[in-house]
């Protein structure tokens, strides 16, 4: 998408959009919130790593069966409550989190703030589109850049609060979803019964993945997110920095891949067809997994593979979700949920097996599965590329690439 697209409007923009603006960027700090703060969590609540490792497992795999159901929700209760009652969730569920006395309880605790995350993320892009001034490309470029600012933020907080104590991460979001509520409760309208969508379907997610095209891409997504988590979630171990350490070098990753799926992706597409790109980006997800692999005792290099790896997915973020969305006939939310909760469900896997298979083979294992299960992402496309000819043809408009991206980025 090009920049030239937006006017100056999308800085225009009704107060309520920048509540759920606001709440947004709150909401993907958490993805990388728990980042520095695992090796103080397995330390000083004497969890190994495999264990401190299941609080991304947790909160994923709550995240993608929830999200399985969420255009479902929101259909029906409305998009106000809907973010709402999300918020509400991450604002508990991180309080306990803080409070938590054992690793097991901030595990469990972490699976309910994945609910309120699928709520909320599921229905802010819609909610700010509806609400903005200007159109829809610019309300959608204003959501990426919150979306942005989340992924490289929340490893940078995580770091910078996790060096008090590795409960200071989850009090600071609390505080922060607590503003947020009250912002969307007060700035963000309940539209006329007239204007709410549709009740959706419950089987509708599940409908649409047995549509080949879409089956396809769900199990390519699988396999890819065992590649993305393996390095965002077990790199913090062999790193061996301290919390202000970790955050820095996955601020590095967040902005790498906040540059790449915004601007790097669109550029790639204009030469290249979808699968195509995909299956030259993959390889080199695992050529970058493997080298992370072989030098992982020095410091710098892993670094240099943690933050060309985020560059690396977020072309991927935003060229499988623009696959996915062109892909088939289905509705774009439901194809976008059916196809975010399988892909949270595959990475919901990748964080304890890498750290059993370092238990089991030092710390190079966990790189070498991640980048077997990229080269398998990428072989379920390519073998598969005659299901995705449309995606392939289909023409796309400014407004539906930066969707693509805000998706991406989101699931």
């Amino acid at each position: 998408m090009s920049s030239g697209q937006h006017n100056g409007s999308i800085w225009k923009q009704p107060t309520a959009v920048w509540a759920v603006a606001f709440a947004s960027v709150v909401a993907f700090m958490g993805i990388g919130l728990v980042d520095p703060i695992l090796p103080a969590i397995a330390e000083q609540l004497h969890a190994t790593p495999a264990e401190s490792e299941l609080l991304f497992t947790s909160y994923l795999v709550i995240t993608g069966l929830v999200m399985l159901f969420t255009s479902v929700v929101s259909s029906r209760i409305g998009a106000k409550r809907t973010l709402l009652a999300g918020l509400g969730f991450i604002l508990v569920f991180a309080f306990l989190c803080a409070i938590s006395g054992s690793v097991d309880l901030v595990i469990g605790f972490r699976a309910g703030w994945g609910l309120g995350n699928a709520l909320f993320i599921s229905t802010a892009l819609a909610t700010i589109v509806g609400a903005a001034a200007g159109g829809s490309a610019g309300a959608i470029m204003l959501y990426e850049a919150a979306l942005g600012v989340g992924l490289a933020i929340g490893p940078l907080l995580g770091g910078l609060l996790g060096s008090l104590t590795w409960r200071a991460p989850f009090f600071g979001v609390a505080v922060l979803m607590a503003i947020a509520v009250i912002a969307i409760s007060v700035l963000l309208k309940t539209p006329p019964a007239a204007e709410r969508p549709q009740p959706v379907r419950l089987t509708a997610a599940f409908r649409a993945l047995g549509t080949p095209a879409l089956g396809l891409l769900a199990v390519a997504a699988v396999f890819y997110n065992v590649a993305f988590f393996v390095l965002l979630a077990y790199s913090p171990f062999p790193l061996g920095f301290d919390a202000m350490g970790i955050g820095l070098t996955f601020f590095g990753w967040g902005l790498a891949l906040a540059i790449s799926s915004v601007w790097g992706a669109p550029l790639l597409l204009r030469v290249v067809k979808r699968t195509t790109a995909i299956v030259i980006v993959l390889p080199l997800i695992a050529v970058d997994l493997v080298v992370a692999g072989i030098l992982v005792e020095s410091k710098a290099a892993l670094v240099a593979c943690i933050v060309a790896g985020g560059f690396l997915f977020g072309f991927m973020n935003t060229i499988l979700t623009e696959t996915v969305m062109d892909a088939t006939d289905i509705p774009r939310p439901i194809a976008s949920s059916a196809y975010s909760g399988v892909r949270f469900l595959g990475g919901a896997a990748a964080p304890p097996v890498a750290a059993l298979l370092a238990e089991l083979g030092g710390h190079t294992a966990p790189y070498v599965f991640g980048a077997a299960a990229a080269v398998v992402a990428a072989i379920v496309v390519l073998t598969g590329r005659r299901l995705l000819a449309r995606a392939d043809a289909a023409h796309e408009t400014p407004a539906r690439q930066a969707e693509a991206v805000a998706l991406g980025d989101a699931g």
